[in-house]
């Protein structure tokens, strides 16, 4: 079986140990032991958080140099929405001009995929035998998170690719058409605000494999990029296709904004939107029809790999999108694509039990009563001292074999007390101890 890949990882050189990565984790996938972090693989979903929170930067997202645009003949750039905001009084057009400077022989704005997205998600949620509310696809994190904490939630994902893939799809079709090339020298870049885009071209959900070649953060190629932007001429040639709507994809409520609808929720931010997740299982949000889930605070203009401040960057493509020259895509342009390329998923999209117990219920069962067992001789403080995010957990890896009980400094605590205790009475058992037989 491939080894599954994550963009997230640790470099161990740099992490001292400090805890503040594990009780931030939405999946609990960040154990501390030895003094050094240890991410456990099943459960990372690479949303990024725990790059954000690490104060020595030992948490790091694997994603492609600008060099690797030279291993194909022909490449094309797929700026993701989010890198409009974090160039200051810059068109969105000089951008995707700076792009092509940079060597890349088209560029096909993401925010236009997304176009095509709202089109088709537009047409998906006319169907009544559609389980609402409908979650949407295109956040790769979210999505991963349902198939590890949210299971039953897996049913209620719409069956769409996200912009980038869709993106990459049309580029890729008109590219070859156009110049006359084959599929195979033509390298379709995308510019990533975040690490779960990189994960998810390695590792594509409901699709056999992407059409993106690789991932490049907006961090790497930001300053490469603001240079040839600043020795632009001013006339450039119009690139810039994407509508308004596309464009606002950066920002969280986007997408929902676009869709013929006006019963939905947008919400950002990983905790806030698990949630919302649960009240959703929990069968409390039900005359909710969509659900529009982002695991950046803000949206993607929030990801981890980005150069502006998020809210500085959500602002900016606000200005941005009502100064856009795209227009909104024709009924004709809609069919035309959709006979063109694949546009929903190809196979089901399966849960991942990394959180169950044992594959044997009665053994499951069992587990579970040590862990309760375990847990209420824990102080609850939730403190993370002990290396897991909480009491709870921990109990859940010493039953697992993962810990054990003198890993919490107050278990460990109260057995030196024990053991102290025990001395004091050992060695008033010894002669020539305080109470000796002879008294002496």
């Amino acid at each position: 079986m491939e080894k599954y890949y994550h963009s997230v990882t640790l470099d161990k050189e740099k992490c001292r140990g400090c805890t503040n990565c594990i009780k931030r984790c939405p999946t609990e996938a960040i154990r501390v032991r030895e003094g050094k972090a240890r991410i456990i693989g099943e459960r990372c979903i690479d949303c990024g958080e725990c790059i954000r929170v690490c104060p020595y930067h030992a948490k790091i997202a694997l994603t492609d140099p600008l060099a690797s645009i030279q291993k194909f003949p022909y490449k094309i750039a797929l700026p993701a929405p989010a890198l409009y905001g974090q160039f200051r009084n810059v068109s969105i057009n000089a951008i995707l001009t700076g792009l092509l400077k940079l060597g890349f022989d088209e560029v096909f704005e993401v925010a236009r995929g997304a176009d095509y997205v709202t089109e088709f998600v537009n047409e998906a949620i006319k169907d009544p035998k559609r389980k609402k509310p409908i979650i949407s696809s295109a956040c790769p994190a979210i999505v991963r998170l349902i198939q590890v904490r949210f299971p039953e939630l897996i049913d209620n994902i719409i069956n769409i690719e996200s912009p980038m893939e869709i993106a990459a799809r049309l580029a890729k079709e008109e590219f070859c058409r156009k110049m006359g090339v084959k599929e195979k020298d033509v390298g379709a870049f995308f510019i990533t605000p975040c690490a779960a885009k990189m994960t998810s071209i390695r590792n594509p959900i409901g699709i056999d494999r992407s059409w993106v070649d690789g991932a490049i953060s907006i961090l790497e190629i930001y300053g490469p990029l603001y240079n040839q932007i600043s020795r632009l001429e001013d006339d450039e040639v119009l690139l810039q296709k994407a509508s308004p709507h596309g464009i606002l994809w950066a920002n969280s409520g986007g997408e929902s904004s676009a869709l013929d609808m006006d019963n939905y929720l947008a919400v950002d931010g990983i905790q806030n939107v698990i949630r919302v997740l649960e009240e959703i299982e929990d069968e409390k949000l039900t005359d909710l029809e969509f659900f529009e889930g982002l695991a950046c605070t803000g949206g993607c203009v929030g990801g981890p790999l980005v150069f502006e401040n998020g809210f500085v960057a959500k602002n900016r493509i606000r200005k941005l999108s009502e100064q856009a020259k795209g227009r909104h895509l024709s009924r004709e342009e809609v069919v035309d694509a959709k006979e063109k390329i694949q546009w929903y998923f190809e196979k089901p999209i399966l849960p991942k039990p990394v959180m169950k117990l044992d594959d044997d219920i009665t053994l499951a069962m069992k587990k579970m009563e040590a862990i309760e067992r375990i847990y209420e001789g824990l102080p609850g403080l939730d403190c993370g001292s002990c290396g897991s995010p909480s009491c709870r957990t921990h109990a859940e890896d010493i039953v697992r074999g993962y810990a054990s009980e003198m890993d919490s400094v107050f278990k460990l605590r109260e057995k030196v007390k024990e053991l102290a205790q025990q001395m004091i009475e050992l060695s008033e058992k010894i002669p020539g101890g305080k109470t000796s037989n002879n008294g002496k």
